[in-house]
């Protein structure tokens, strides 16, 4: 690969390159704004948020196992004008490219050039639509928070140069704060966060404090980063055992009770992580090949080593998992990027590819959420619908109430949840049932295997007491909503 020895300009400016990462994102994303089924988590987010404004406690009147941060970002945007699906679309392009941004500017620190920086930023921001990020997975929130606290532990080696032990103090104080609000959108930025801290320690060890000091910042540094989480348990430890308890067993519990995954469709979900996320990791390995190699580089190593080792932690491997991994990726790649022309020209064509690849497989079925959602809301006199399957968002876009704090479809409805909740989920849908919901709305086929016992109850209630009243193309499934036989 033949180094590009066009003369271009070093550095572009730092208002250019966001003026430009955040349009690129803008043009990316716009075409799903406003589409209320970009992927089953964030609608779950939004209603989850959207109903603590009324007084919902998470854990508690909705289950799910995410940090009470992401909720509350959600619950922040739903204070914004509309129903919410647009603010949060909007908000979390904004913040893609911000993140972009803090990409290209940690790529300078690692030697790249003007364009390699831009490119890695723009790199970043396409890759998060190929991996499922193309609306408000919650790596699209927290990932700005780890790029900032990327981009201060990457100045280590210049604050080392000039003997800044008072800046690398307050440097690793930001950057641990910034990875413990990200451990409050999801707990798994704790390894990175954990790297920051080691490295910002070894460079204060480095700079020539004594080892009492060190330990000391080391626990300041790590009591910031622990400081949101305390605080989160504090607050549900001060509403009484009952409440603490739902806290703690959807945070730290629940998770290890989830059955695994067949090893056939775990290594279907990595070979198709790991061929989308080729080029990128190609261009990060060709930087890592450079001599000589700068230290800043050696340490965007070993961030990228902990986001993998994070990715490793849950075990499922969604693709949206690897979201997390973009930020160091992007960053290895920029010195790469802005070396070699063909390297440009390389990624161009495989986003171009990846492009083709998603427009032809991913259809917007925005008017199928909307048209179930009119169902529900003809009858929500009658009382609460019941989502069995499907779209949690179809609540909102109803303004139902929730029969149910399981109202994420898979909870009660699917193999793997089964005994992970602390419930018996059959025992809830029966006990849903029971209170005869004006409508069902469930799958032809599933996502996954049904909890059988869940599913035949619902089977049953819906051929004895319900009809037909539409159906709705759903990722190659369809959409079924049944209404109650009495109800017209």
């Amino acid at each position: 690969m033949m180094a590009d020895s066009r003369i271009e300009p070093k550095d572009w400016r730092a208002g250019t390159m966001l003026a430009l990462l955040v349009a690129f994102a803008f043009l990316v994303r716009a075409h799903d704004f406003g589409n209320p089924v970009i992927h089953v988590d964030e609608q779950y987010y939004l209603l989850v948020g959207d109903r603590m404004l009324s007084g919902a406690l998470p854990y508690v009147d909705l289950w799910d196992r995410k940090p009470p941060g992401l909720f509350l970002i959600f619950a922040a945007i739903r204070l914004l004008p509309g129903d919410g699906i647009l603010a949060y679309q909007i908000v979390a392009t904004l913040i893609a490219g911000l993140t972009g941004w803090v990409v290209a500017l940690a790529g300078r620190r690692l030697g790249a050039r003007g364009i390699g920086a831009v490119a890695a930023g723009l790199a970043y921001i396409l890759w998060l639509s190929f991996l499922s990020g193309r609306g408000g997975q919650s790596p699209v929130f927290y990932n700005l928070f780890m790029a900032v606290g990327g981009l201060l532990t990457l100045g280590l080696p210049a604050r080392a140069a000039r003997d800044d032990r008072a800046g690398i103090v307050a440097s690793g104080a930001a950057a641990c704060l910034l990875a413990g609000l990200a451990i409050q959108v999801k707990y798994t930025p704790a390894v990175e966060g954990a790297m920051f801290g080691l490295a910002h320690l070894w460079y204060l060890r480095r700079a020539g404090t004594r080892p009492a000091g060190v330990v000391l910042a080391g626990v300041a540094w790590a009591m910031l980063g622990a400081f949101p989480t305390l605080l989160a348990i504090g607050w549900y430890y001060a509403q009484g055992p009952a409440i603490f308890d739902a806290f703690r067993f959807a945070n730290f519990t629940s998770v290890t009770l989830r059955r695994g995954y067949p090893a056939a469709k775990i290594a279907a979900r990595l070979a198709g992580t790991t061929a989308q996320l080729s080029v990128p990791v190609a261009c990060a390995v060709a930087s890592l090949r450079a001599r000589p190699l700068r230290p800043a580089v050696r340490l965007a190593a070993l961030w990228l080593i902990a986001a993998v080792i994070a990715f490793a932690m849950i075990g499922a491997f969604f693709d949206h998992y690897a979201l997390p991994l973009l930020v160091p990726i992007a960053i290895l790649a920029a010195p790469t990027l802005g070396r070699y022309r063909a390297a440009r020209w390389l990624l161009a064509g495989a986003a171009a590819i990846l492009a083709v690849v998603h427009i032809a497989t991913e259809s917007d079925e925005r008017a199928s959420a909307y048209g179930a959602a009119r169902i529900l809301a003809a009858h929500r006199d009658a009382g609460c619908p019941y989502v069995f399957a499907g779209d949690s968002v179809l609540y909102l876009l109803s303004r139902t109430c929730v029969p149910t704090p399981y109202a994420f479809p898979s909870t009660l409805a699917y193999e793997a949840e089964r005994g992970a909740v602390g419930i018996d989920e059959a025992a809830e849908v029966a006990r849903i049932l029971r209170a005869r919901p004006p409508a069902i709305v469930t799958l032809d086929t599933p996502l996954a295997p049904w909890n059988a016992d869940s599913q035949a109850l619902v089977a049953a209630a819906v051929r004895r007491d319900y009809r037909l009243a539409g159906r709705f193309p759903r990722e190659g499934r369809r959409l079924l909503v049944y209404v109650r036989r009495d109800l017209r």
